[in-house]
């Protein structure tokens, strides 16, 4: 175990950024240009190792992803569809891809990654107004050398399934969004958080347009039955350290 400690970064709506203990940065469906709730002064980081990419909507994927993959040369995981869009548009090379699917685990830079089923139906904008490569989101579990573990949901719905998630990988931080209408809101992350069984919770995806009304209050009232739980409702360009979260060893 390493004796150094994961850092989770709200960059405003869905995306954050993940330092490993090991000083490797992840980025999680990256979002900079036009991101409204982006903090000004906080850009991309000089260095990028891995990104990992749900879905392809505008808000999840950067319109600028392309270049940045070119600049940064990351490694990159994403769903299939996903993948295809960025090497047949965007011209992104093959190489930089780590290619899986829904229940795979990948093990690179000191850390695993498994792919998870999600519940949103998605797209990729194309040029000229156009949109393409209709597919279904994802999500991922990270887990990292001191043992902590994060379950990235991206945009879904509740599903019961989620109970096998937390089951069989036992995270300890769920990264959840709570905004309605396009994705669950506090009721239905409420629910989420007790198929999963965890801890703490991350809420994003709200308050980012007006459509998205979910609140972390919300949320806190639907869970405060829930013995131990602390939801982390990170400002945009906050730092969760997650030294003082205790981990579940898997």
């Amino acid at each position: 175990m390493s004796t150094q400690h994961s850092k989770i970064q709200f960059l405003g709506h869905a995306s954050f950024q993940v330092t490993t203990p090991e000083g490797h940065v992840i980025l999680i469906d990256p979002w900079y240009t036009n991101n409204p709730t982006l903090p000004a002064g906080l850009t991309i980081p000089e260095k990028i190792d891995l990104i990992l990419i749900t879905h392809g909507h505008r808000d999840h994927l950067d319109s600028k992803i392309a270049d940045i993959i070119l600049q940064k040369s990351p490694k990159v995981i994403a769903n299939p569809m996903i993948r295809w869009y960025l090497e047949e548009v965007a011209g992104v090379p093959d190489h930089v891809f780590e290619p899986i699917n829904a229940g795979g685990t990948v093990s690179l830079l000191d850390v695993k990654i498994t792919m998870t089923n999600a519940f949103h139906f998605a797209h990729v904008s194309l040029p000229e107004g156009k949109i393409g490569y209709p597919h279904t989101t994802n999500g991922f579990i990270i887990w990292m050398s001191d043992d902590v573990s994060v379950y990235y949901s991206g945009d879904t719905s509740v599903f019961s399934d989620m109970s096998l998630i937390g089951e069989i990988y036992e995270p300890d931080i769920a990264i959840l969004p709570i905004g309605d209408r396009f994705t669950m809101g506090p009721l239905e992350a409420a629910f989420a958080t007790r198929l999963l069984k965890v801890k703490h919770v991350i809420p994003c995806h709200y308050g980012s347009m007006p459509s998205l009304t979910g609140t972390p209050e919300k949320l806190k009232a639907l869970t405060e039955d829930i013995q131990r739980l602390v939801i982390h409702a990170l400002k945009p360009g906050e730092t969760l350290d997650t030294s003082n979260i205790q981990p579940n060893n898997w």
